[in-house]
């Protein structure tokens, strides 16, 4: 191997020790704002009851476009606000839903676009949670064979993601696939929980649960 001489390594790692001084401030803002996001949707879903929602979730959006703005390309804020317009469609509900979802749906895309690995694959997970709750053409983009694919990406990507089993139960309980359904719940109940994000554990798997339980009862 060709020796280096010591200036130039020297010279090296000054300039990497820059370039993370310069990338790690940013980087750490990004995460903090997206984890701001994400607690705040966490409270807003799962102790309000969905018409007291609207509100809370027309202030998230704002302070959602300000996270992706101050951080353009960034994944994970892109996902989130995805999720925060999804949710905020399903709490509003009426004409203007259906945009909410489409808006949704173009911010898991651009994610995708970007890393498709982000949150252990929750952009596939809630786009295809997407294709299969809203209608199909022609009033919609809603596609069953789309959202399945869809969702067994974000499976494979996160095969210990909450998220990931909730969502692709759900499905198959739309689709009368009791079994495949049972499946997947006692798998993703059977994920520890990691002690992050307990109003987020606690209402996934208690709707998990009775999901379950009905899921049971039609085999």
């Amino acid at each position: 191997m060709k020796n280096i001489p010591m200036k130039k390594i020297s010279v090296f790692f000054s300039a990497l020790t820059l370039a993370f001084a310069v990338v790690s401030p940013a980087w750490a803002d990004a995460a903090a704002d997206v984890t701001a996001l994400q607690n705040e949707w966490d409270r807003v879903n799962f102790t309000l009851k969905k018409e007291e929602q609207v509100k809370p979730l027309e202030a998230l959006i704002t302070q959602a476009k300000a996270v992706n703005a101050a951080h353009p390309g960034n994944a994970p804020a892109l996902i989130w606000e995805g999720i925060i317009h999804a949710t905020y469609a399903g709490a509003k509900g009426g004409l203007g839903a259906l945009g909410e979802c489409k808006t949704a749906k173009s911010l898991f895309e651009q994610s995708i676009a970007i890393d498709p690995k982000a949150l252990d694959g929750a952009a596939y997970t809630s786009a295809g949670s997407l294709y299969y709750q809203v209608p199909g053409w022609p009033v919609g983009f809603g596609n069953d064979k789309t959202a399945e694919e869809m969702l067994k990406k974000g499976l494979a990507i996160g095969p210990q993601d909450l998220d990931a089993h909730y969502f692709y139960a759900d499905f198959l309980i739309t689709q009368k696939r009791w079994k495949e359904a049972v499946d997947m719940l006692q798998k993703g109940l059977a994920i520890p929980d990691n002690g992050q994000r307990p109003l987020f554990q606690q209402g996934r798997r208690s709707k998990m649960s009775v999901m379950l339980k009905t899921a049971q009862e039609e085999l």
